[in-house]
């Protein structure tokens, strides 16, 4: 088991891509920071922009019709997505919230309040043989739900940090930035959606290497405000062991609580994995517009960060479990 997810790791570039555009930032933090020669707030924008104008052009409405009428199973995942993980928060910072810096507390109700994620959610709920076209409406209807769900829960708890949102202009950024595109990207649908299927795999990439941007210029203003000098190394460890307790915990509450409500194992395996992802690819871009030039941003990000690639790491292990259950003697396949 160890090989296999060093293996893993040693085929992700975008771990390595992140790694590296940490260590730039710590290299040259000037050039990425709020202010600097890379205007970060004007690429970024420029970039988010981009993304999610991709992603609207390469959501296909057929997907979403196909899974749509199942409520039970959408009612389950947009619950552990927008309450259980924000209650979850609640519960482990009357824990354990005086123990963390104010930022890192902010950054783990930042992890709890973002949307699931897409492509990851739907990859394993398939490696998984279980419901896709549930998982792929689940998945979409988070990242628009999380437009505005992901402010307004912020809005809410975000006090108990010592921190404050506007929430009426912090939901107005996230729909002229993220809402917007997508609409624009699906109303192009139909006039460029088949050219952009033949270059798809070359356009796959382009939301990762922008979240690389994203990481740079979120750590350039850390570094350059003093934010991880003033934690030190341990704070990389603490931020490790709240990311694996929250998937641990999520993991084990959607499971139970598909099989209390007598799921089929197909959508148990989508309410699994949908309803534990968080994602990198949207919640990157959305705290650098909610949070701005915030000095510890790469510190808020952080949970986040590894919290992505940790659920990569343990859900593929269970995807493929689920797929060999599923394929066992006496087991139907879906």
């Amino acid at each position: 088991m160890p090989l296999r997810l060093i293996q893993r790791l040693a085929r992700d570039w975008f771990l390595l891509g992140m790694l590296c555009a940490v260590g730039l930032a710590l290299l040259f933090p000037d050039f990425g920071r709020e202010g600097g020669a890379m205007h970060a707030d004007v690429v970024t924008n420029v970039g988010i922009f981009l993304v999610f104008f991709l992603h609207g052009l390469g959501m296909p409405p057929g997907n979403l019709k196909a899974g749509a009428l199942q409520w039970r199973l959408h009612l389950l995942v947009q619950s552990f997505t927008f309450i259980v993980f924000p209650l979850l928060w609640v519960v482990l910072d009357q824990l354990f919230g005086a123990l963390l810096p104010a930022d890192l507390s902010l950054g783990f109700l930042f992890l709890c309040a973002v949307p699931s994620t897409i492509s990851s959610s739907v990859a394993m709920t398939g490696v998984a043989r279980g419901n896709v076209a549930g998982a792929i409406f689940n998945a979409s209807l988070s990242s628009l739900l999380g437009i505005v769900f992901t402010p307004l829960i912020l809005g809410l708890l975000a006090s108990t940090t010592g921190q404050s949102l506007s929430l009426g202009p912090a939901i107005l950024k996230l729909s002229v930035l993220l809402l917007l595109p997508i609409a624009l990207g699906q109303l192009l649908r139909p006039l460029l959606g088949s050219a952009f299927a033949r270059y798809r795999k070359y356009t796959n990439g382009v939301d990762r290497l922008f979240i690389l941007v994203l990481v740079y210029a979120s750590f350039c203003d850390s570094v350059a405000s003093g934010t991880f000098r003033a934690h030190g190394a341990g704070i990389v460890a603490t931020t490790l062991a709240g990311a694996a307790l929250i998937l641990a915990l999520v993991l084990g509450l959607s499971t139970l609580s598909a099989r209390r409500l007598g799921f089929s194992k197909e959508d148990e395996i989508a309410a699994v994995f949908c309803g534990s992802k968080k994602t990198l690819a949207s919640g990157v871009p959305m705290a650098r517009l909610l949070f701005g030039a915030h000095p510890a941003l790469g510190l808020v990000v952080l949970p986040l960060m590894f919290y992505h690639q940790l659920q990569l790491l343990v859900c593929s292990v269970l995807a493929e479990r689920y797929a060999a259950r599923m394929s066992s003697p006496g087991v139907g396949a879906p």
